[in-house]
């Protein structure tokens, strides 16, 4: 699958839809960065994140895409994406840091978050219309010092006048690791669809979906609610990790109105494996004792001025995600999205 996914990338560029004009000929670029430091106040667990992800223009047809046989056979082969929908492919590249709360000693903490680097890229595949989205993605990367957490978090702690992080000699070891994501949203809406008919109106988003790998395997399910003006025509919120792209707004209802909307949400996952609490996957590397379910609330707003660019904070409080963890978790999510 992966090798597919490469090669629809490298392949010509599609031809879009001659309905959708020249908007989004060249993609929606996403770029977040998360901290515990926005609205947290804290440096701890999930502490750092950044993402970008690009979702290309919308392919008209797979047979439009001038992609090889292979890719026609794959897209054949998922009833999930063999429809009259739309099609986009995706590619990410992100890194995230995580480490236990207590940064000052070198000595190990057996009953704390490891410290932990992830570096990795996605491959994704979209098939959307007005409303439902389905997300096939592939996220490959690596876990340990060649994810180069330690150098990531303590150059930035010097630049800014922070105190290192003093532990690192206790991260988890090199691990490769591999993902499968499929993630399928909806937009539900009363009445007429307020991204069409524009003014004030509110949509729910909500969403279901897996991830299977060593990395992270769980299930999810959540979604939220979300009031403004001149409503984004996407499928809600986005976040570092599996299934991004959520928000790349839906070509055919593109315009050039400004709008602001406020949201509110919920996700939970049922977690059968996390590498960075359960610790490496074929070597002894520290550990502690997972939860197996967990909840994320989120809060926030977005500014469009155009339909070129949008800005979105988002508040995040996570449960607990181990016995013997604190306390809950806080982070903010900012996030900046470019339409060309």
């Amino acid at each position: 699958m992966l090798a597919v996914l490469v090669a629809a990338i490298l392949l010509p560029a599609p031809a879009v839809a001659e309905d959708f004009g020249d908007q989004l000929k060249a993609g929606t670029f996403i770029l977040h960065t998360e901290n515990d430091k926005f609205g947290g106040g804290t440096d701890e667990y999930y502490t750092n994140g950044v993402q970008l992800t690009w979702v290309s223009p919308v392919l008209e047809k797979w047979e439009d895409a001038h992609m090889h046989v292979l890719i026609e056979d794959l897209a054949k082969s998922f009833p999930l994406i063999n429809d009259e929908r739309k099609h986009s492919v995706s590619l990410g590249l992100g890194h995230t840091i995580f480490t236990p709360v207590d940064t000052s000693t070198t000595e190990l903490q057996p009953d704390d978050r490891p410290y932990a680097g992830w570096l990795y890229g996605t491959l994704g595949m979209h098939a959307k219309n007005d409303t439902t989205l389905d997300v096939f993605e592939v996220t490959l990367g690596v876990v340990g010092p060649s994810a180069l957490g330690e150098q990531v978090q303590n150059n930035f702690h010097n630049m800014i006048g922070v105190d290192r992080a003093n532990g690192w000699e206790n991260q988890l070891h090199d691990e490769p690791g591999l993902m499968l994501t499929w993630q399928r949203s909806w937009r539900i809406f009363p009445g007429d669809d307020p991204a069409r008919r524009g003014g004030w109106g509110f949509d729910i988003v909500p969403h279901v979906g897996a991830t299977l790998g060593n990395v992270k395997t769980y299930a999810n399910v959540g979604g939220e609610v979300r009031f403004g003006y001149n409503l984004p025509a996407d499928f809600g919120t986005s976040f570092i990790g599996p299934a991004d792209g959520v928000n790349a707004p839906l070509e055919s209802l593109m315009d050039s109105r400004a709008g602001l909307h406020f949201f509110a949400g919920t996700e939970g996952k049922a977690v059968a494996r996390d590498i960075f609490l359960d610790g490496n996957t074929w070597q002894d590397s520290p550990s502690v004792a997972k939860r197996t379910l967990v909840g994320d609330l989120y809060f926030g707003a977005s500014v469009r001025p155009c339909s070129n660019f949008s800005i979105t904070y988002t508040q995040v409080l996570r449960t607990k995600e181990f016995y013997g963890q604190a306390h809950p978790h806080v982070f903010g999510s900012l996030t900046l999205t470019f339409n060309f």
